[in-house]
């Protein structure tokens, strides 16, 4: 925290101002010792609950300005979690078997940290304090990441309004700062129970795509990963998206459905279409639409769209850029639940004039799959299958998707099929279980596919 970025020298010879990294960091090192007092003397007291309601502010041991209050907290911690009692003699003796007590200032400053305390019942008021101030802190941090990497003069535009971007969003979410080390096995094994009692107890673990047999098999689309479906020209691939986008937002979850290859109203089309049961035709022909056909739309309004938690992204460009800074944007403005893109192949990216399509679709791929994680949100992208049936670029494709499905539709290359109305799901990749087909009913003049069952 102690960079600073040294004052610049204009042409006409006037210094610039000094920069206001050269400045103390904030922090109330006073309120700090109060958190640190209160742990230490409310531990195994009838006062224990100040420090439990200390602690669950959120306060971290890498939010104090003083490492060594740091130190002391993750000791108090440690020692709770272990069951232990906590007070002056057990924390001391504790720092002493880590071999940092003398980090800290010794017994001594133990004591003067719990007699900093004016009362433990403050304690959750002044971890606030603290708080307040490690947040300022990383504020600075990221405009002055974002300060040195804009005077380096390195990198295209596109990667500076990237790293912008990224470091608006962490301040506005308000986690940045530094990163801590990673969980252990043991923090993690908690949470991973209550997981397995809701994979056991059939509850959803993911967003829905609107198909009970492929929520099943594939558990839904779960936070930071990827799912590709991929299809032919024609087949359904936008359908199966919007579909499982409209399903997704109905839960609740904040999607955004982002595509390349139809406009705003288009998707509203297919939309109306399938949430009113409405004929396409009649929808987009001139006197198309009967008196009971405009009540339904009409309908749709309060009941449906006005409540949908569903952005419909066209972007004017077509760079990954443009869509990660619109996803970035809906973090910031309530949330990201799902994302959609439609479709791989249409997503520019910068590369070098020798990169093969190959490449350019991998590091599309591989970006999205860096979004999901970063945003905390499920990536379903579409992609183009070739003549073959062969999902293009499949390998860099599916290297960064846990779950790849090809839509196939018997009757669109044998209209007199016997499975004429019917839609494959072929999961042909599958991180959360078995690879299966999944067969649902294609309703194409409503523009949706539906359960088998509610045919």
């Amino acid at each position: 925290m102690s960079t600073s970025i040294p004052a610049q020298h204009h042409d006409d010879g006037v210094s610039g101002a000094p920069s206001a990294f050269t400045r103390v960091p904030p922090q109330d090192l006073a309120a700090e010792q109060a958190v640190v007092g209160t742990l230490i003397s409310g531990g195994g007291t009838a006062s224990d609950r100040y420090v439990a309601e200390t602690l669950e502010t959120g306060l971290r041991p890498e939010d104090y300005y003083r490492p060594a209050h740091g130190v002391i907290h993750r000791a108090v911690v440690d020692l709770r979690r272990a069951g232990e009692p906590v007070d002056v003699v057990t924390v001391t003796a504790e720092l002493v078997k880590r071999g940092e007590i003398t980090r800290v200032g010794g017994a001594a400053y133990l004591h003067t940290c719990v007699q900093a305390v004016p009362t433990a019942a403050n304690g959750p008021y002044y971890a606030e304090i603290v708080r307040a101030k490690a947040y300022r802190r990383a504020v600075i941090e990221s405009a002055q990441r974002v300060l040195e990497y804009a005077y380096a003069e390195t990198g295209s535009e596109e990667e500076i309004r990237g790293l912008v971007e990224r470091q608006l969003t962490e301040i506005v979410a308000g986690t940045p700062g530094l990163p801590g080390a990673p969980p252990a096995v043991g923090d993690l094994y908690l949470g991973f129970v209550a997981d397995l009692e809701d994979i056991q107890d059939g509850k959803e673990i993911g967003l829905t795509y609107g198909f009970a047999d492929l929520d099943t098999i594939t558990s839904g689309m779960r936070p930071g990963n990827v799912t590709v479906a991929g299809a032919a020209s024609g087949v359904g691939k936008s359908t199966f998206a919007l579909n499982a986008a409209v399903a997704a937002a109905k839960t609740g979850a904040p999607v955004m459905f982002s595509s390349l290859e139809m406009s705003e109203t288009e998707l509203m089309v297919k939309i109306v279409a399938a949430e009113g049961e409405l004929a396409l035709h009649h929808l987009t022909h001139q006197g198309g639409l009967s008196a009971e056909g405009w009540e339904t739309v009409r309908r749709l309004g309060p009941e449906l769209f006005q409540r949908l938690p569903l952005r419909v992204h066209r972007p004017e460009g077509a760079s990954l850029g443009d869509i990660a800074a619109a996803a970035r944007a809906c973090v910031r403005d309530g949330g990201l639940g799902l994302l959609v893109v439609d479709y791989l192949q249409l997503v520019e990216v910068e590369q070098s004039r020798t990169a093969t399509r190959e490449q350019a679709v991998a590091s599309v791929s591989r970006g999205l799959k860096n979004l999901s994680v970063e945003l905390d949100c499920h990536v379903l992208a579409l992609s183009q299958l070739n003549d073959d049936g062969m999902m293009r670029e499949s390998r860099a494709i599916k290297n960064d998707a846990s779950v790849v499905i090809k839509v196939e539709r018997p009757d669109a290359t044998e209209p007199e099929s016997p499975r004429a109305g019917e839609v494959d799901l072929i999961i042909e990749k599958n991180r959360f279980g078995p690879t299966a087909r999944v067969t649902v009913a294609a309703q194409l003049h409503y523009s949706r596919f539906v359960d088998m069952t509610h045919t």
